[in-house]
């Protein structure tokens, strides 16, 4: 497949693949497949075409990424949020956080963590909390789940660990959090 494949920063969801697809579209740049985080495109974009790209991106918080450490960062915040989500591919739900990267990525993870902090300025083992606490929020706030079964789909040992690290980043109980609701809950890409 020729062409060239762009990495864009802050796609979290399908509804952002959507959004890509309708402004590769709008813009006549032809596409192979757009995913979280990239897009393959049929061939190499022009400078012109690249920074009307990059205008419609930014018009909805998206932003093209244009160097290889910021891509693999992207690339690795996606994984981390398969992750969290407890959306990864079932083979890999069992893998630690670290296995599962290094399988997916195919890079060191002493590497990987190392340029992860120096380029968010977090490590990832936080940065997969926070998205774990996120997804905690929306089971909570819709409040169709008790907090074990939360604490199970997420893959806490317990409900007591997942409450401690709740109450850690959120400074609230999850039941606390339960009554204020979607007040408190923050878009992932802000996470």
């Amino acid at each position: 497949m020729n062409g060239q494949t762009i990495h864009i920063r802050n796609m979290v969801c399908q509804r952002c693949v959507l959004a890509v697809e309708g402004i590769l579209k709008e813009l006549g740049i032809a596409y192979h497949n757009v995913s979280v985080g990239e897009a393959q495109l049929c061939r190499e974009i022009s400078p012109p075409q690249e920074q009307a790209l990059s205008a419609k991106l930014q018009q909805i918080g998206l932003e093209l990424i244009d160097n290889r450490r910021s891509g693999l960062i992207e690339k690795a915040k996606q994984l981390i949020l398969l992750k969290a989500r407890n959306e990864a591919p079932e083979a890999q739900q069992a893998l630690k956080l670290s296995a599962y990267l290094t399988d997916n990525l195919h890079l060191d993870y002493t590497y990987l963590s190392s340029l992860f902090s120096s380029v968010e300025g977090r490590t990832i083992e936080n940065y997969f909390i926070l998205q774990r606490i996120e997804k905690a929020k929306e089971l909570l706030a819709y409040e169709q789940h008790t907090l074990s079964e939360i604490a199970w789909e997420l893959g806490y040992s317990s409900t007591a660990h997942l409450s401690n690290q709740f109450r850690k980043v959120t400074g609230l109980t999850p039941t606390h959090f339960r009554k204020i609701g979607l007040a408190r809950r923050r878009p992932l890409d802000e996470v």
